[in-house]
């Protein structure tokens, strides 16, 4: 009898052992087996990533999506102390954020998936659209600090600039495409709550602020591609990349982006770190670069896809 007890025990106790090995097991890789997709995504491009986000919910039902939207100094920062695995930027990664991720003994996946337009908002009462690239990289270098300095206005005044976020990909493109990587200076703010939106409702408020969002911002609330800014709460001005008699002011539409005739432009990015070769969250970087993330980029933002589009010449008869 005594020695039944004892090999039963010792059943037992292998079980037990066997069960706490591979519950550990399960600890140790629990990571590996999430299908949690967790992505750091630039406020710039909430609605349509929202849209992507949920196109691709709903084609994986086991995919537990976790978008983070933030600044673009916000979502590198969680990529490089690898809180999340995958971002939605407007730059890649620098050398040496690179070597931060090797640190991690990660490697990093980079594709070019949209290109953006940075859209000049002004107030519904302001009487000026027009303005120069030349213009704005005066005003974000404190050249041109009044309205009547710019050769179209008709206002005067002190001329304000407003933009989302210090931390935004909007600043930064302004530092490096119009300052020439050195600070911003003149009349130059950021929005009371450090988002595009703030940025719309404060101009619909001032008439002496000019605001930077990105363009897709301008169709909130709207399913397709905008044909026509004028049934918006705000002005969209139009910008030209040469002056004089050369100028051609354009507003941000697609085929304007497409051209490269609208010359406030930077191009967006995803960057995956995921090591593991199936997962949903290496399935979802793909998915914005394959034919369906492609598609809604295109047919329901202002942003411009990397896949081939057609333009087509329309005459309409009244």
């Amino acid at each position: 009898m005594k020695k039944c007890f004892l090999f039963l025990l010792s059943i037992i106790a292998a079980f037990l052992l066997m069960v706490g090995c591979g519950g550990n097991k399960k600890a140790t890789n629990n990571w590996l087996a999430e299908d949690d997709v967790k992505v750091a995504i630039d406020e710039t491009f909430a609605l349509i990533m929202q849209e992507e986000v949920e196109t691709f919910g709903m084609m994986h039902p086991e995919a537990g999506m976790k978008p983070v939207y933030c600044s673009e100094d916000s979502a590198l920062r969680l990529l490089l102390a690898d809180s999340l695995r995958c971002c939605v930027v407007t730059r890649k990664l620098l050398p040496n954020e690179l070597e931060i991720i090797k640190a991690h003994t990660l490697g990093a996946k980079q594709s070019l998936i949209a290109t953006d337009a940075v859209a000049l908002i002004v107030n519904k009462n302001c009487p000026d659209s027009l303005i120069t690239l030349d213009e704005i990289k005066k005003i974000v270098t404190g050249k041109i600090t009044k309205w009547e300095q710019l050769k179209n206005s008709s206002k005067k005044g002190t001329l304000n600039l407003v933009f989302d976020h210090s931390g935004s990909s909007t600043v930064r493109f302004m530092k490096d495409s119009l300052c020439a990587g050195r600070d911003i200076k003149g009349n130059v703010f950021a929005s009371d709550s450090g988002t595009n939106r703030s940025v719309i409702e404060m101009v619909q408020r001032d008439p002496d602020i000019i605001g930077v969002v990105g363009t897709n911002w301008l169709k909130e609330g709207v399913d397709s591609v905008l044909t026509s800014f004028k049934n918006l709460p705000v002005s969209v001005m139009k910008v030209s990349r040469k002056s004089g008699k050369e100028a051609c002011y354009v507003r941000p539409f697609q085929y304007y982006i497409a051209t490269a005739d609208y010359p406030l432009l930077r191009s967006v990015y995803v960057i995956n770190t995921d090591p593991r070769t199936n997962s949903l969250l290496k399935l979802f970087y793909y998915f914005l670069k394959g034919q369906k993330g492609q598609t809604i980029i295109c047919n329901n933002s202002q942003l411009l896809p990397i896949t081939p589009v057609q333009v087509k010449s329309v005459r309409t008869v009244d």
